[in-house]
């Protein structure tokens, strides 16, 4: 008769362990996120309802949050975009080709404008101005969409950010009509 040892044991109960904690975790990071009633509200107001429970969630403040909280989560989260990108453009164009560089000069001018914008948009929350908030958010959309436009008819390296800023700025503009309504 063959003898067990204990290494072979142990290793033995570890595996079938594993194999009943997996699934369990699996269906722990699976769970989705159940939205507040305000974040229900505002992001039902926009064209990708996922994208912003996401965006807006990935702030820990966000579940207890209320209006004013929420707006610094969104105009925080945009204009940290906005920077990101930004500092992207700076970088992309120390090695531009030569029919990259007028297009990329372009960006870097709009995202120069979006992260002012969405600054002074802080800065009013602050204030509590709350009355240009919309406006200066569909300035810093308009600066994503100038920048995309500028890489018409050719494939641009900067699609992707130009989308999210969109989407933030939409979140920041209908988190925006929370305060003009009282």
């Amino acid at each position: 008769m063959k003898m067990v040892t204990y290494p072979c044991l142990c290793l033995s109960l570890l595996f079938a362990i594993s194999i009943f904690i997996q699934p369990s975790y699996a269906a722990a990071a699976t769970t989705t996120i159940q939205p507040s009633n305000l974040v229900k509200k505002v992001c039902s107001q926009t064209s990708n309802y996922d994208f912003c429970v996401e965006a807006l969630y990935a702030d820990p403040r966000t579940p207890e949050a209320d209006r004013y909280v929420l707006a610094y989560v969104i105009f925080g989260s945009a204009y940290q975009s906005a920077t990101t990108t930004h500092d992207q453009i700076t970088s992309l164009l120390k090695n531009a080709t030569a029919s990259q560089r007028p297009r990329l000069k372009r960006c870097d001018r709009d995202y120069t404008k979006a992260v002012s914008k969405l600054l002074e948009a802080h800065d009013d929350l602050d204030s509590e101005t709350f009355e240009s908030l919309a406006k200066l958010s569909r300035i810093a959309s308009s600066a994503a969409d100038d920048c995309e436009t500028s890489f018409k008819g050719t494939r641009s390296p900067l699609t992707t950010n130009n989308k999210g800023l969109k989407g933030l700025c939409e979140i920041c503009v209908v988190v925006s009509k929370l305060f003009v309504m009282f």
